[in-house]
């Protein structure tokens, strides 16, 4: 028989009411807790930074002249004319030099100046330049004839050829790094084979940068003795200054340890005895493998930065001495791991090393520290090796935070579901903040307080970049999604959707 009205009315208000639960509270429900939070981040100005036009990588090498006996005029004509040099010869890219004369004391040098020269002009001798090992100043001697007037266009040549001679593996070190970066903009960096090989090496050689370091010095024996060393007295002496010199560009932590009866890695075939020299001698094919990590306390980090071990290798007296078959020297460099030597102390053998025994080895330790942390091999002044370290690792970190800023600006265009917490939009932010200042810093030439900001900038960019909760949604696929929600809203939505169209027919 036929409904009637009253019966339609209540099934079409049936329909209507599941209708309106799912529209007005099921769909806003289940957009509210599945959506994705995504904090604003200024895009435009990441990628700015990373396609290096948001700052100008020039930096200024502020150098104090002084003359004796000069007036401040003539100074000034000098400065003139060394100046002309230099706009002669445009090749200081990245490297801004800028003069000024006066009179200074050694504490405002090290404070406020990039270097110092120093000229004195004697008649009747041979041009001489002397860059003391200590310190940021170069001593100019320059001889004229005595007949004849001092002529201040040589003199400028002379003096703005060996500043350039002082800062020439810098600038080609900064130009190699700033090259391979968007930061170089249309300076066109020319580079020679030998030299791009050069540093090529020393960047593979060397550790990234780190906040800290820590340094393990190791004396394994192959036999009882020497079972002690004077190790605290020699790192004292030898390699403290060395670390108190480099303190304003990374930390350093260190420890000690001996090891008895340690045998070399079973994976090398082993020294060779060589009749003719009365020798035992490793091949090249075994340095690699000459450490014994199965059996020697070599931990591969302690604490949250690297760890740069130094093993001190003492042979029995039956296997010495023992040396390396294509030098015959006793020490080598493993990059990015540390440094290996030898003590043979053949028949003369005793339960302690003196520090005298080991003057050398932590000389040798020391040379090679400066290559594993990336100090420049010139020039000859430790400070200024220490000065050009600063402003590439400035450089590096400056570098590498404007490239994470890119990569998660992309990643965040191209994964539109991706969620983006406010922490990292803080860390974007204190990124950003710390990079303007690291530039602000280059140009005015505290290179010290750039470094600093450089390394909180790039803290801060890989901090953002993996975020744990980011990086769990990365590689969340489409696929997923249907997988969950298909068996889940079919069964609802069939029976919904054929007694509307029922209805409605």
């Amino acid at each position: 028989p036929p409904e009637p009205p009253s019966v339609q009315w209540t099934r079409r208000l049936i329909i209507v009411a599941f209708w309106v639960v799912v529209a007005c509270l099921g769909l806003p429900y289940w957009l509210w807790t599945t959506s994705t939070y995504r904090a604003h981040l200024p895009l435009e100005v990441m990628e700015s930074w990373s396609e290096g036009r948001a700052c100008s990588m020039h930096f200024p090498m502020y150098i104090r002249l002084s003359v004796h006996g000069w007036s401040d005029s003539m100074e000034a004509e000098l400065i003139t004319q060394v100046q002309r040099r230099w706009d002669a010869v445009p090749e200081t890219y990245p490297l801004d030099f800028r003069l000024a004369f006066g009179h200074y004391n050694d504490s405002e040098l090290q404070r406020d100046w990039s270097m110092t020269v120093t000229v004195k002009t004697e008649p009747g001798v041979q041009p001489q330049a002397k860059l003391q090992p200590m310190s940021r100043s170069l001593d100019l001697l320059y001889g004229y004839g005595r007949s004849e007037e001092l002529r201040l266009d040589a003199l400028g040549s002379f003096i703005a050829e060996e500043i350039r001679n002082v800062f020439k593996d810098e600038r080609e070190t900064l130009s190699y790094m700033l090259g391979n970066s968007p930061f170089a903009g249309d300076q066109e960096v020319l580079l020679s084979t030998e030299a791009r090989a050069d540093l090529e090496a020393r960047v593979t050689r060397a550790f990234s940068y780190a906040s800290t370091y820590h340094l393990t010095f190791s004396l394994f024996t192959s036999g009882a003795s020497p079972s002690t060393w004077d190790i605290d007295a020699a790192l004292e002496r030898y390699m403290n200054p060395l670390i108190r010199a480099l303190s304003n560009i990374s930390h350093f932590t260190v420890d000690t340890q001996v090891q008895l009866h340690a045998s070399i890695s079973p994976s090398i075939a082993g020294p060779q005895f060589d009749a003719t020299t009365r020798d035992w001698k490793l091949q090249k094919t075994d340095l690699s493998g000459f450490v014994n990590s199965a059996e020697w306390p070599l931990s591969p980090s302690i604490g949250s930065g690297p760890t740069i071990n130094f093993v001190l290798y003492v042979p029995a007296p039956d296997h010495s001495p023992l040396v390396l078959a294509e030098t015959g020297g006793t020490s080598w460099l493993i990059p990015q791991w540390g440094g290996v030597q030898i003590l043979n102390l053949g028949s003369k053998q005793s339960d302690q090393l003196t520090i005298g025994n080991l003057e050398p080895i932590m000389l040798t330790f020391a040379n090679q520290l400066t290559s594993l942390i990336g100090l420049p091999p010139s020039p000859p002044s430790l400070a200024l090796r220490i000065s050009s370290l600063t402003r590439e690792r400035a450089t590096s970190l400056i570098i590498s935070a404007s490239s994470t800023l890119g990569a998660l600006a992309r990643l965040t265009l191209k994964l539109t579901s991706i969620a983006i917490p406010n922490t990292v939009a803080k860390s974007v932010e204190d990124t950003i903040f710390h990079l303007e200042q690291a530039c602000k810093d280059i140009h005015v030439g505290d290179f010290q307080c750039a470094l600093e900001n450089a390394r909180i900038a790039n803290d801060q960019a890989e901090r953002a970049f993996f975020e744990p909760s980011m990086v769990g949604q990365v590689y969340f696929p489409d696929e997923h999604k249907v997988a969950v929600y298909v068996p889940l809203l079919g069964p609802l939505a069939v029976p919904m959707v054929m007694a509307a169209l029922k209805e409605i027919r």
